[in-house]
């Protein structure tokens, strides 16, 4: 088979996504040919699709040590950077770019698409529009464009322009699946579900419309569908608001509790308000696992959830039982130290609910999830055994706790913000 021949059969095979086999080809034409950028792009972007990013990255250095000068290879790199998420290098590579070809809307939309990622959702717009003043049929920019309006709060005009994008293209999975994630922050989990549904029967592994799909299932239930509506607001603010917002919180409960116990004739008033915003506060560490755990009870439902999102959801479920076991134990026998057991269980629910969250510290808050239970567990042997509750193992577990919240929404704020 002629080199070219050769070519013809990866075209087909990246089309057809099988790309261990045009790997394996374009390994073997490199061999032959091993100063050939063309195949060294090839191979990159065949890695990269299999999210082989350090191989990927390893090629496209090789292919721009050869050919300084060549766009599409800083284009690669800045999509290389991205999926190793560091938005940093990845906008310094497309800049690159743009600076050896200003008129192309591939960059163009690629930037737009890393500045939305970043919330910063004006310049994203803005270079979203310049790669289609280049190319108006540009799926990347139409489906940025879309939600860069949606985060902005332009809803009419967002949904005019993804719908554009599915003229276009009436069976791109990433334009169903980005319609449905608008339709869902707009609160139509409906229509949402419609959209996630027709991404999943052109790409049933397309994990952005699985996720998609999961939340829209779960939408259905109404006290989701409200903590979902305030996770996009959440969502849609940058780190510093974020931090206000949980700080805020934390302080009000302060002081609405100061102004209870010190006035007696408020107390009535803001007691319920103090519990509300506590029970609201704790609520958002839990909910997500409480409804997987429901939703594991949906014969369609089940299978859109991974192996730790159903691990997660026994565990808050193991504990929520802990809790209710304590309780009903304490009320049977009027024993202090099964409250220290349903306290045990009710605590354990927050880092159960959140040890599997996404973190670019791989694992950390399961770690730290294990470090509290054997704590825990160590604090209640000790009650058990000798009776007294305020131990140097239960100081431990609440100085855990207070900290865990801390620690969670640090390594959380910081992945939802590149």
């Amino acid at each position: 088979m002629t080199g070219d021949n050769r070519l013809s059969k990866v075209e087909i095979l990246f089309q057809q996504k099988k790309y261990t086999e045009a790997e394996k080809i374009l390994q073997d034409l490199l061999r032959e040919d091993a100063g050939n950028i063309d195949l060294l792009y090839m191979l990159a972007e065949v890695n990269l699709q299999q999210d082989k990013s350090e191989a990927a990255n390893h090629l496209i250095d090789s292919a721009i040590g050869l050919s300084p000068d060549t766009p599409q290879l800083f284009y690669v790199k800045s999509r290389i950077a991205i999926q190793l998420d560091n938005y940093n290098e990845a906008e310094k590579w497309i800049y690159h770019a743009l600076e050896l070809d200003p008129y192309n809307a591939d960059y163009f939309s690629l930037l737009a698409s890393i500045k939305l990622s970043r919330k910063q959702y004006h310049v994203a717009l803005e270079y979203a529009d310049k790669a289609l003043e280049i190319d108006a049929e540009n799926l990347l920019a139409l489906n940025t464009r879309s939600t860069a309006l949606i985060k902005l709060n332009k809803k009419e005009e967002a949904f005019e322009t993804i719908e554009g994008a599915l003229r276009e293209d009436p069976n791109n999975a990433y334009t169903h699946a980005n319609y449905g994630w608008s339709l869902l922050e707009k609160g139509d989990h409906k229509k949402a579900l419609e959209h996630f549904k027709e991404s999943l029967k052109t790409d049933p592994d397309f994990e952005y419309a699985q996720n998609g799909m999961l939340e829209a299932i779960k939408a259905g239930n109404p006290i989701y569908r409200a903590f979902l509506k305030y996770a996009f607001w959440m969502n849609n603010l940058t780190a510093k608001y974020q931090w206000g917002v949980i700080i805020g919180i934390y302080l009000s409960t302060r002081v609405l509790n100061y102004l209870a116990t010190s006035n007696t004739a408020l107390q009535p008033y803001l007691t319920p308000v103090v519990f509300l915003l506590i029970f609201f506060a704790f609520s958002t560490w839990i909910i997500t696992p409480v409804s997987n755990l429901f939703l594991r009870l949906n014969k369609y439902g089940q299978f859109l959830l991974d192996r730790k999102e159903k691990m997660s959801s026994n565990f808050v479920a193991g504990a929520f039982t802990i809790f209710l076991t304590g309780i009903i134990l304490y009320f049977l026998k009027s024993d202090n130290n099964f409250l220290a057991l349903a306290a045990f269980g009710f605590i354990m629910m927050v880092p159960y609910g959140a040890m599997f969250a996404a973190s670019r510290y791989k694992n950390a808050l399961l770690y730290y999830a294990i470090a509290m239970t054997i704590v825990g567990v160590v604090s209640l042997v000790n009650i058990f055994s000798n009776g007294e509750i305020y131990n140097l193992f239960t100081n431990l577990f609440i100085i855990g706790f207070i900290l865990f919240q801390l620690v969670a929404n640090f390594l959380m704020i910081k992945e939802d913000n590149k």
